[in-house]
């Protein structure tokens, strides 16, 4: 057999395997083949979900265990033999590998990234790892001392988790920054990814080169330190300790605190305990949320161990006239967005159930002279979706949401974790009740189905572990309206409702973030996003998953460049903000009947109480992101249609590619990466008893459908069962039986043959040699779903 006739499988095995273990690299240690680096998009449609694709190289060659340095990508002989470099090119920028190369079992086409340069090798000429290694040392212009720190290895051990790519590479770059000098790092890596333990491992490997000694790792949420040190940095055992009571300890070498902790007014702050040189590194994490003001607390400490290197961790990098995350840190390092790992599968799609009440579409205005519930005069004027439950309250708004969220969890799961997002303290308590309303059966069952969990609740924030354990069942509903927003790692939150007004991006993306992580053990592929309050408008502005603009204040005299100003209303990370970090408006909440009022002495009430207007649903949608990251608002079927039309214009393409295909259900594999989920369609249409093909040709082309058992039977009707005899015969018609129950991916395999009502036939390979060889089977398979779908 020639060199053109083998397949790819076949080149690599003979030709581009053997170059590359004769060079020196261990197939064992440094060769990882069909190298897995994406988990495949999980797409969703209706309460469907799949995966998609995942993204392989053909090979990766590690110098170290989690130090990649060259990619190879293979093509079969009859291709040229830099046909593979553009993919392998696209895969090492994802991995951050400097080294590409691509081969049809020839020779090697090498591409430098670092220099640029491209050339030609022979297969004997592929270089071995300490020559490869040595160039990129030269490339990279490393010295000696840094290479030590660049080699230090993770953490490891067994059975321990291992780095996604995209840690790999932030941890990686972080860490050669750091050992090249650089002072101030930010990376920014969307909520659910793994923040916590990318940076226990750039701290531990800092640590253990010996390069940082004395480091601080800066938080401003009490849960985000005790989830940290129960977690990820548990390792660091007894050489870590918490910051208590603002006491400061130096015997230890890993410290985690509160910057509140730390804080204090002026001259009496705790980190004066310290002299200005103690810390060698700070790691400050959700540094968005502080470190980039430059009067906040935050700055305090961080401008006085200003020797320290400071590295700021967030999803959510902030750039507004009060505060910049690059104007203090630098361009990110590294970023890793929303949409990417979605797209990769880390992290989980999302469909959002927008709902449009009538007093927030139309406004409301009271008539002259009308009184509210307490028997106050309303201020006359128009009221929207801004001013409700912030300036005025309407009784029936708030049963209406209650009972749309309940109408969603039956429909759903009653049982499925989730956060209610409210104005303030106050309409969190008003709508814990309503939902108790909603939900009297459940609640009487345990009270604390329903919780509010706020600021001011020490019951509720007690619960807020439990909310968090995928392992407990309560709480269930969370009301909350700024405690969650942040750095709760509430794995199996499956719905999130927006019942607040929201016009920070930072605060859109954190509260979005809730829901992001991934639990495919517990059964959450996805979660879903109610909005009352339109705030998914933001998923439609540049900036939800796109670099935030750096905003600059101009004095006198300053040149003009259009920095793109964009203000945001962020929270206040000042000293007042309590134990916790934040602040959140209470809204004068009081337990009594009588409301709160203004604090300028008028004798007008902060919010006015209206029990005697109706409200109504006018609009129902449900949305979902598609492969580009944006909203689908078309329906199932008009989006499948679209997405089938896209790949097959016309009905005659669609049945050669049915027809030429070795395994029809590569087509379903095909359409089901560009997001067409059919089994949704299916269960939308109530069509179980149509399979693929006809469901597609319906959907797309308008057919008329034939069943599954109509198509079977007509194959027995043309007499198609005659062609065999013997064994043959009665394979070919228990397969058709098996179409007709399950569909045609059942039949394709040969693993089939291992089922019970093959077992009476005969052994796998009796069955096979009735047929005459296994390639003769697989014919017979292909020919008879030809037959299946003939006419």
């Amino acid at each position: 057999m020639g060199k053109r006739q083998l397949s790819e499988e076949d080149i690599k095995a003979r030709y581009i395997t053997p170059a590359i273990t004769n060079a020196g690299w261990d197939i064992k240690k440094q060769v990882r083949l069909e190298y897995a680096f994406t988990a495949g998009r999980i797409i969703l449609r209706g309460n469907i979900t799949a995966r998609g694709k995942q993204k392989r190289a053909d090979y990766v060659l590690f110098y170290k265990n989690n130090f990649p340095l060259a990619i190879v990508e293979a093509k079969d002989n009859n291709h040229a033999v830099g046909a593979g470099l553009q993919q392998a090119i696209d895969y090492a920028k994802a991995l951050d590998i400097d080294y590409v190369y691509a081969s049809n079992g020839d020779g090697f086409v090498e591409q430098n990234l670092i220099t640029g340069e491209v050339k030609q090798l022979a297969l004997a000429a592929f270089p071995s790892p300490e020559d490869l290694y040595k160039r990129y040392r030269i490339d990279k212009g490393i010295s000696v001392a840094e290479e030590k720190v660049m080699l230090e290895p993770y953490y490891y051990i067994p059975n321990y988790k291992t780095p996604r790519y995209y840690q790999r590479v932030a941890i990686n770059r972080t860490v050669d920054a750091v050992a090249k000098g650089r002072e101030r790092i930010l990376v920014v890596s969307a909520t659910g990814t793994g923040k916590t333990y990318m940076t226990f491992q750039i701290i531990y490997r800092l640590w253990k080169s010996g390069l940082k000694k004395k480091i601080l790792f800066l938080a401003d949420r009490n849960v985000l330190i005790d989830q940290t040190i129960s977690g990820d940095f548990k390792p660091f055992g007894g050489k870590m300790t918490k910051v208590q009571n603002r006491n400061l300890d130096s015997s230890y070498e890993i410290y985690l605190a509160l910057y509140q902790q730390l804080a204090g007014d002026d001259g009496e702050e705790a980190f004066l305990q310290f002299k200005p040189n103690f810390f060698d590194l700070i790691v400050i994490d959700e540094c968005h949320r502080g470190s980039a003001k430059e009067e906040s607390a935050w700055r305090k400490i961080l401008d006085y161990f200003s020797s320290a290197t400071h590295v700021g961790c967030t999803a959510t990098p902030i750039e507004t006239k009060e505060a910049s995350s690059s104007t203090y840190f630098g361009e990110p390092i590294y970023e890793y967005s929303l949409k990417q790992g979605i797209d990769d599968g880390f992290l989980a799609p999302y469909k959002v159930i927008r709902i449009g009440l009538d007093r927030d579409l139309e406004g409301y205005r009271p008539e002259a002279g009308k009184v509210d519930k307490h028997g106050y005069e309303i201020e006359d004027r128009e009221y929207n979706a801004k001013d409700f439950d912030r300036k005025l309250v309407i009784d029936d708004r708030t049963r209406v949401v209650a009972s749309k969220i309940t109408e969603f969890l039956k429909k759903t799961d009653r049982f499925s974790k989730t956060i209610v997002f409210c104005v303030d303290i106050e309409h969190a308590e008003r709508m814990r009740q309503a939902l108790i309303n909603e939900n009297k059966d459940l609640y009487a069952q345990n009270d604390r189905y329903i919780m509010r969990i706020t600021g001011d609740n020490d019951i509720g924030k007690a619960q807020l572990e439990n909310f968090i354990d995928e392992e407990s069942t309560y709480p269930v509903i969370a009301i909350t309206s700024k405690l969650m927003t942040t750095g709760v790692d509430a794995k199996m939150c499956k719905l999130i409702v927006l019942e607040n007004n929201i016009n920070s991006m930072t605060e859109f993306k954190q509260i979005i973030g809730r829901g992001t992580r991934l639990l495919e053990d517990y059964g959450k592929t996805y979660f879903s996003i109610m909005d009352f309050r339109n705030a998914s408008r933001l998923f439609a502005d540049p900036a939800f998953d796109g670099e935030p603009e750096v905003v600059i204040d101009l004095g006198p005299g300053d040149p003009v460049d259009d920095p793109g100003t964009e203000d945001e209303t962020e929270y206040d990370s000042g000293q007042d903000a309590g134990n916790d970090g934040f602040k959140e408006d209470p809204a004068g909440y009081s337990t009594g009947d009588t409301p709160p009022f203004n604090d300028d002495g008028d004798d007008k009430p902060r919010k006015y109480y209206v029990g005697d207007v109706l409200v109504k649903v006018l609009s129902e949608r449900v949305q979902y992101v598609d492969k580009d990251g944006k909203l689908i608002t078309e329906s199932l079927i008009d989006y499948t249609r679209a997405n089938i039309l896209q790949q097959y214009a016309r009905l005659d393409q669609f049945l050669r590619s049915w027809t030429a295909a070795e395994k029809k259900q590569a087509i379903i594999d095909e359409l089901q990466d560009d997001g067409v989920l059919l089994e949704a369609v299916r269960q939308e249409l109530g069509k179980t008893e149509l399979d693929d093909f006809d469901l597609i040709c319906h959907i797309a082309y308008d057919k008329k459908p034939l069943t599954k058992q109509e198509r079977a039977a007509n194959v027995k009707k043309r007499h198609y069962l005659y062609k065999y005899s013997d064994v043959a015969e009665q394979v070919i018609a228990a397969l058709l039986d098996k179409y007709a129950n399950d569909g045609i991916k059942e039949i394709e395999e040969t693993k089939v043959l291992q089922l019970e009502e093959f077992a009476k036939i005969g052994s796998p390979m009796k069955i096979v040699k009735a047929f005459g060889g296994k390639e003769a089977y697989q014919k017979a398979v292909q020919e008879l779903e030809n037959e299946i779908y003939y006419a």
